[in-house]
């Protein structure tokens, strides 16, 4: 039996919940599948993301196939990172500290992310403005 890591849609319509879940890929999307381990809402800002990661190394482990879109769930949340790095055979305390690390670095990027954002409005804003008053 071929086991899949997907999305099983729930929630109302124009309203969607995603459950991933671990299945057997001959079963539907909507179907009956194996184990629940996590959450993810696309509607809220940020996207809210909620993995049971043990289960998910077990069942990636185990051979399970991520689709595209779990595949990059995991690797947001950093499950496939201490995958590749149990695989290498390094010891807890290592993977902790580089899991944590990139956490770090993530937050750093998506702060400055926000901050060259917020001031390409101000410069887009302010451009609009000289525009503006230069075609009056």
């Amino acid at each position: 039996m071929a086991v899949k890591l997907r999305l099983r849609r729930m929630g109302k319509k124009k309203q969607p919940i995603y459950k991933v879940v671990a299945s057997d890929s001959h079963s539907p999307r909507d179907g009956k599948f194996i184990e629940a381990i996590g959450i993810y809402n696309p509607l809220t800002n940020p996207a809210t993301i909620d993995l049971k990661e043990d289960r998910a190394l077990y069942w990636l482990g185990v051979g399970a196939q991520p689709t595209d879109t779990v595949k990059s769930l995991l690797s947001k949340k950093g499950i496939l990172l201490k995958r590749e790095l149990n695989k290498q055979g390094l010891s807890e305390e290592v993977i902790a500290q580089k899991v944590s690390e990139w956490n770090s670095d993530k937050e750093q990027k998506s702060t400055k992310d926000k901050k060259s954002k917020k001031s390409e409005a101000k410069v887009s804003d302010s451009a609009a403005e000289d525009k503006g008053a230069a075609s009056e």
